[in-house]
């Protein structure tokens, strides 16, 4: 009886050879390779960025506590400590704010220019090599396609030089089928690049807010009114810059 079962039985079928993903990568063709650069550059900017714009490191906790306990002094001599203070403690906000303090004592609409400036070159720093990673995420589907379609020429040309081609559709299946490859690497690279990128340019802006109104609350506790001499043209006394729906330095300087 079991032999009678045994012989009725289907034959069993082998399981399918696994591929390791250094046999999909070597399948793709000579375009995985700027893939992969650009998968490199791409993680490699993710990383610095992160690391970058943290926000510990841009607007550093207790710095303007430290700064406000200088200045309440009201001095030249505290102004200058003020200056030092900024010095050692190395930070965006502490260059913004810096450039503020050495304005001290001159008219509002020359400290409120040099925060802008100062914060518009930040802004400008935080925002650096963010370029590169949007163009790595836009190239690369591009070059996977570009892939693709060399590979999809090929799997066409090993057919149509097959001499029994005719009703083998594996021989062209298998060809497409490496041809994806390069296709499915792109977008495996683009995909976390340009949600990345996104990302870190939402994190800019929200360190940009923080500088600016680190810059408006300095403009609006130590900034002097203008000059008499130039009351006739400016309103007296000065508006506080942020209020009403008013831009700060460093966001107009941004604009």
């Amino acid at each position: 009886m079991d032999l009678i079962l045994t012989l009725a039985a289907p034959p069993a079928t082998e399981a399918p050879p696994t591929i390791s993903v250094w046999e999909f990568v070597l399948k793709g063709g000579f375009m995985m390779i700027p893939i992969g650069i650009c998968s490199l550059v791409a993680l490699t900017v993710i990383v610095e960025r992160a690391v970058v714009l943290s926000r510990g490191s841009v607007v550093p906790p207790g710095f303007v506590a430290g700064l406000r306990k200088i200045l309440d002094g009201g001095t030249l001599e505290h102004k200058a400590m003020a200056e030092k203070y900024c010095e050692e403690h190395e930070s965006p906000l502490s260059r913004v704010l810096g450039a503020g303090v050495r304005r001290l004592g001159r008219p509002l609409e020359l400290v409120e220019k040099d925060l802008g400036d100062a914060g518009q070159y930040e802004v400008i720093k935080l925002r650096k090599r963010l370029r590169v990673l949007s163009v790595c995420a836009s190239v690369a589907p591009l070059m996977g396609l570009t892939g693709t379609i060399f590979g999809m020429i090929r799997a066409f040309q090993t057919v149509a030089m097959s001499g029994e081609s005719l009703g083998k559709a594996e021989l062209l299946a298998e060809g497409i089928y490496e041809a994806m490859v390069t296709t499915a690497a792109g977008l495996l690279v683009a995909i976390p690049a340009m949600i990345c990128y996104h990302w870190l340019g939402a994190r800019v802006e929200r360190l940009a807010t923080d500088l600016d109104r680190a810059a408006v609350d300095f403009v609006a506790t130590y900034a002097e009114p203008v000059a008499p001499e130039h009351a006739h043209s400016a309103s007296f006394p000065p508006p506080i810059p942020g209020a009403n729906g008013e831009r700060g330095p460093v966001q107009a300087a941004k604009v």
